[in-house]
């Protein structure tokens, strides 16, 4: 049954998106957005009305870029000054980076690690008064012999009632701590849950109504045109869980529904950014892929719309990456 309901939404989908296409004046846009290497990518729409985007670090620093229309990016520079790129694992990269903006201010946490270094792995946080940086104030909030929590990597944080809560891992298990309401400091006195199994990696969530939707990224994400990387969810009552399918079966077990995949253009679709929206109140995500027209150039960075059926599940694009689709609705400032 859940193949046919698939089957008529895409078909629905695909139908909307033609009629729209062929609309006056109608924008399109084509994908990739940012046409470099650019992976694991973060966003938030600042007080300006600009979108912001920080992905792994390239060249010494974490890329910031900026757009006006989710399409069109700048790189602006890097988050944090010269020489003050946090240095709290030798020899480890900055990845995966997580931007947010809490009481006032804008807090950037990030992954350090090498590969393969999974229990020197940890994660940290910088603040900043602008979307651009520069990021300063760092601190390390934990590594993985600390939390004991091998592969601590991936960090996210959701807000919800003036509460701060700090989710990571990277398929050793998902990870729920609570922060201090600022979002700086990890809070000691609450102990940290498991809310998802060892399939798991890139997450992050949303509520949506009476529902929270636990994002992940499964398969390889780096063995260029070999990747399996896919998207895929469930949602829970409970910020806590248990995460379900639509068959009831738990992410604690490693069950989801897949919501993207990639295909015979891209390859390694994963490791999506927080859910956006446009000025017509449409929902639109980031993530990276590999071009197979130019696979050694990296994961470079998608964009796709977001849907959602009338059961309440989200659908990202048809399943695969979009090449060419409707824009975003940005308004003139």
């Amino acid at each position: 049954m859940y193949g046919m309901r698939a089957l008529i939404f895409t078909v629905w989908m695909l139908t909307m998106v033609a009629c729209t296409s062929i609309q006056q004046g109608a924008k399109l846009y084509r994908n990739p957005v940012i046409d470099n290497d650019a992976p694991d990518p973060t966003v938030i729409r600042a007080k300006d009305g600009a979108y912001y985007a920080y992905t792994t670090m390239r060249r010494g620093n974490v890329p910031i870029y900026r757009s006006e229309d989710l399409v069109e990016w700048e790189h602006i520079g890097g988050a944090f000054r010269e020489g003050e790129v946090p240095k709290y694992v030798p020899k480890a990269g900055i990845w995966a980076p997580d931007i947010n903006y809490i009481k006032g201010q804008y807090v950037l946490y990030f992954s350090m690690s090498t590969w393969g270094g999974e229990w020197e792995a940890g994660i940290g946080r910088a603040v900043a008064d602008k979307p651009e940086g520069p990021f300063t104030q760092t601190e390390f909030l934990f590594d993985s012999r600390e939390i004991g929590v091998q592969n601590s990597i991936d960090p996210v944080v959701y807000q919800e009632a003036g509460r701060c809560y700090l989710i990571w891992g990277s398929f050793r298990g998902i990870y729920l701590a609570e922060l201090t309401d600022d979002g700086l400091e990890l809070r000691e006195d609450v102990p940290l849950r498991q809310i998802a199994g060892t399939a798991y990696e890139g997450s992050y969530i949303l509520k949506r109504g009476e529902w929270y939707y636990l994002f992940a990224s499964v398969g390889t994400c780096c063995e260029g045109l070999k990747s399996t990387y896919q998207t895929v969810v469930g949602r829970s009552r409970s910020l806590f869980g248990p995460y379900v399918n639509r068959l009831g079966e738990e992410m604690m077990n490693n069950h989801h529904e897949v919501l993207l995949s990639g295909d015979d253009k891209v390859k390694g679709s994963g490791h999506d950014s927080q859910i956006v929206r446009d000025d017509a109140e449409q929902e639109w995500i980031l993530y990276h892929g590999f071009d197979v027209t130019e696979a050694k150039a990296g994961r470079k960075t998608y964009l796709d719309r977001v849907w959602w059926d009338s059961e309440g599940w989200p659908h990202i694009g048809g399943g695969t990456p979009t090449r060419e689709g409707i824009a975003p609705t940005i308004r003139k400032r």
